[in-house]
C-alpha cells in the first residue's frame, strides 16, 4: 500500500512508498481507511529534520497525525463498516506517570508518551491505518471530508476546557475574547468561542485574502493592528501566533482578571525588549492568568467532535483552502502559498 514517509532526522526525506507494509494487529484491533491527512506545522518541521521518531527497531517514520478515515472492521462493534473517524495522536506512556494512569496522556510527567507521524508510533499517511478502537473517535457522518479538521480542533476545545476552568474562580463572566492568528487554530478558536456567545474578536497580519471575510461571516470582528492599538481591555485571549513580540502584548493588555492561553509555540532566538517588572506587576495586581496547552486527550477529542457537528459546514469548507491528492504530495508539503489556511492530502473520496 501507499505510505508517506521519512527517514527522521534527515532534511528533506519525505517520499511516497509504493510498497509500504499492510498495517500489523499489533497496532490495534480497529482497522480504517484513509480518506485524507491535514497538512500543518509540525509536519514541515519533522520534513525539515528538526525532529521525529521512528517506531522501535524502524528507520523511516509514516507522517500525518491530523486523520480522517473510514471504519473497515471493529472487533468491539462499537463502529460499524463506513464509519468515519479520526484517530487520536498521543498515546500514554508505558510506566504510566499519575496523569497518563488516568488517561490524561496530554498532561504526560515523564514524557515517554507516544504519538502517531511524531514519536515512535506510524501516522495516518497511509492507505490504511490501525489504531485501538478507543482512540478512534467518530464523526458526524454529514461532516465528510471536513472530519479531518478534528485533531487542530481537539487542541482548542482543551484550551477552551482550561480557560473555563480559570474563570469559575469568580462571580465575573468574561463577554468577548482575543484569538490572536487567524491559521486553523485561531479560526477554529473563534468558531468555539461564537458557540460560547462571546463577543469574538480576531488579530492578523492579513488584509485581504480568505480571513477577514471567514472571521466576518462567523459574526466575529477583524482587527490587523497591532495589539496595544486595539482600544479596548479582552477579557481572555487564546494566542495562536507563538510570535513573542504578539505572545508578550495580548499578556499586558488582558483585562483585570482576565486569562491568556498560550497555544502558539515560539521558535526561540528572537529577543525583544521587555519590561519585565512593569509586566510582572500588571499580571499579579490585576489577578491575570497566563497558561501553556497543547495536544488532546480523549475529552477533547470528543469535544471537538460535537463542536464541528454544530458548526455551519459552508463555513468550515471554506477552511480546507487546498485538497491534493496523495500522488502530488510534494505540492502539499511545500512551502505555504498566500492564501493558505488548511492543506488537505485526499487518499480517497470522503
Amino acid at each position: 500500500m501507499r505510505a508517506l514517509t521519512v527517514s527522521p532526522g534527515t532534511k528533506d526525506s519525505l517520499r511516497l512508498a509504493e510498497d509500504f507494509p499492510e498495517p500489523a494487529e499489533s497496532e490495534g484491533g480497529l482497522l480504517v481507511e484513509a480518506v485524507a491527512v491535514g497538512v500543518c506545522g509540525t509536519d514541515r518541521e519533522i520534513i525539515a529534520g528538526d525532529y521525529g521518531e521512528a517506531p522501535p527497531g524502524g528507520d523511516r517514520l509514516v507522517i500525518g497525525h491530523e486523520s480522517l478515515g473510514r471504519v473497515v472492521q471493529d472487533p468491539t462493534g462499537r463502529l460499524k463498516f463506513g464509519d468515519l473517524v479520526a484517530g487520536i495522536v498521543r498515546h500514554p506512556d508505558p510506566v504510566p506517570c499519575a496523569n497518563c494512569a488516568e488517561g490524561q496522556w496530554d498532561m504526560c510527567r515523564n514524557g515517554q508518551y507516544t504519538e502517531h507521524g511524531i514519536k515512535a508510533l506510524d501516522g495516518f499517511a497511509r492507505d490504511r491505518w490501525r489504531i485501538e478502537p478507543g482512540h478512534a473517535v467518530k464523526l458526524d457522518r454529514s461532516l465528510g471530508l471536513l472530519g479531518v479538521l478534528l485533531e487542530p480542533t481537539s487542541v482548542v476545545a482543551k484550551a477552551w476546557e482550561l480557560i473555563d476552568r480559570f474563570i469559575e474562580r469568580d462571580p465575573w463572566q468574561p463577554e468577548n475574547v482575543l484569538i490572536t492568528g487567524a491559521g486553523p487554530i485561531g479560526l477554529l478558536a473563534a468558531l468555539l468561542g461564537k458557540q460560547r456567545d462571546l463577543d469574538v474578536h480576531v488579530l492578523d497580519l492579513a488584509t485581504d485574502g480568505p480571513k477577514p471575510q471567514l472571521t466576518h461571516d462567523l459574526g466575529a470582528t477583524y482587527h490587523s493592528k497591532p495589539v496595544h492599538e486595539l482600544g479596548f481591555a479582552p477579557d481572555l485571549v487564546l494566542e495562536c501566533t507563538g510570535a513573542p513580540p504578539v505572545v508578550f502584548g495580548v499578556m499586558d493588555a488582558v483585562g483585570p482578571c482576565g486569562v491568556v492561553c498560550l497555544t502558539g509555540v515560539s521558535t526561540g532566538g528572537h529577543q525583544i525588549p521587555v519590561d519585565a517588572g512593569a509586566l510582572n506587576r500588571a499580571l499579579v495586581l490585576e489577578n491575570n492568568v497566563v497558561f501553556g496547552s497543547v495536544n488532546a486527550n480523549a475529552r477533547h477529542w470528543k469535544a471537538g467532535a460535537e463542536a464541528l457537528a454544530a458548526a455551519n459546514r459552508k463555513w468550515l469548507n471554506r477552511l480546507i483552502t487546498r485538497r491534493v491528492p496523495v500522488e502530488n504530495y510534494r505540492e502539499a508539503y511545500g512551502p505555504p502559498q498566500a492564501d493558505d489556511i488548511k492543506v488537505v492530502v485526499e487518499f480517497l473520496t470522503a
